[in-house]
C-alpha cells in the first residue's frame, strides 16, 4: 500500500525522470492474442487468451462495472509487441486497489481527509492581487457548496502557515466516505494526489462539481503563471500525463458508483 500512496501522491517518475527509466526498463513481450470480457460471479475480468488476467502479485483481478472491465480489456488489446503498464492507466489503478485490497481501505480513506483538512482550497496567496482574487472566486464557490452539504465550516488562511481546521468538519468529511469500497477508495486517492486536494475529490464523489471543474480548481495557480509566463514545454508534458490519470480514477470512480 506505502508504494501505491507514494505513486498515487507524489508521483515521483513524472516527467524526463520516468522518461529515463522507461527508455532503461525492458518491457515484456505481448504474450496473448485473443483479450476478452468474462463475467466471474457477481463480477467481471478481462482474459488473455482465455485466462484470467492477474496483478503482478498474482492477485485475480475482479471488478464490479462491466464499462470498468471493458476499458481494461481494450487497453490490454491495445498493446503492440511489447505490454507498457503506462499505457494503461485503468488496469494500473485496479491493480494496484486489488495489491492493497480491503485492508487498506481504512488508510486510503484517511489519506483523503489528511488532504482535505490541510487542503490546497485553504491556503491563499496574498500577492499578486489577480491571483489571490482568482483563488478567491473559484475556491470559495466549492467550499460554499461542500459547507452547506455537510453543514460544516473552514477557516482559509493566507500564506503557509498551518491553519487547524474544525474537528467537526473533519469528522463529517470522513464520515462522508465511510460506505467507500477499497477499489473506490484507491481512485479518490488518486485524485487527490494528482489535485492536492481532498476536497475537491469529496465535492466530485457528492456530486457538487464536475471533474473538469475540479480540474480547473485545482490548476488556478498553474493557469495564472502560464497566462502571464508561458508554457513550459515539460511542464505540459507532465499535466498531460496527470490529466490521462485523473480521468481514469474518474472513470473508476463513477463506474463503481453506478
Amino acid at each position: 500500500m506505502r508504494e501505491f500512496l507514494e505513486d498515487a501522491l507524489n508521483h515521483r517518475d513524472d516527467g524526463y525522470g520516468r522518461a529515463q527509466k522507461h527508455m532503461q526498463r525492458e518491457l515484456p513481450k505481448r504474450f496473448y492474442k485473443i483479450v476478452a470480457v468474462a463475467q466471474v460471479g457477481s463480477g467481471y475480468t478481462v482474459t488473455l487468451d482465455g485466462r484470467q488476467i492477474k496483478t503482478p502479485t498474482k492477485k485475480a483481478v475482479t471488478v464490479a462495472s462491466r464499462e470498468l472491465a471493458e476499458t481494461m480489456r481494450t487497453e490490454w488489446d491495445g498493446q503492440g509487441t511489447h505490454v507498457d503498464p503506462d499505457l494503461m492507466p485503468h488496469v494500473r489503478l485496479v491493480n494496484s486497489a486489488i495489491e492493497g485490497g480491503e485492508e487498506a481501505r481504512e488508510a486510503l480513506i484517511d489519506e483523503v481527509v489528511k488532504y482535505a483538512a490541510n487542503d490546497l482550497l485553504l491556503y491563499r496567496a496574498d500577492s499578486p492581487r489577480e491571483l489571490a482574487a482568482l483563488q478567491e472566486d473559484v475556491w470559495d464557490s466549492v467550499l460554499v457548496k461542500i459547507a452547506r452539504h455537510f453543514s460544516v465550516s473552514f477557516r482559509p488562511t493566507v500564506g503557509i502557515l498551518h491553519q487547524e481546521q474544525p474537528v467537526e468538519t473533519q469528522e463529517k468529511l470522513k464520515i462522508s466516505l465511510a460506505s467507500v469500497d477499497f477499489m473506490s477508495a484507491a481512485a479518490l486517492v488518486s485524485m487527490t494526489g494528482i489535485m492536492g486536494s481532498g476536497l475537491l475529490t469529496i465535492a466530485m464523489l457528492e456530486g457538487l462539481i464536475d471533474p473538469e471543474t475540479a480540474w480547473r480548481a485545482a490548476h488556478v495557480d498553474e493557469d495564472y503563471q502560464i497566462a502571464h509566463w508561458g508554457e513550459d514545454f515539460e511542464a505540459a508534458k507532465r499535466r498531460e500525463k496527470r490529466k490521462i490519470e485523473f480521468d481514469a480514477a474518474v472513470n473508476v470512480m463513477r463506474w463503481l458508483a453506478g
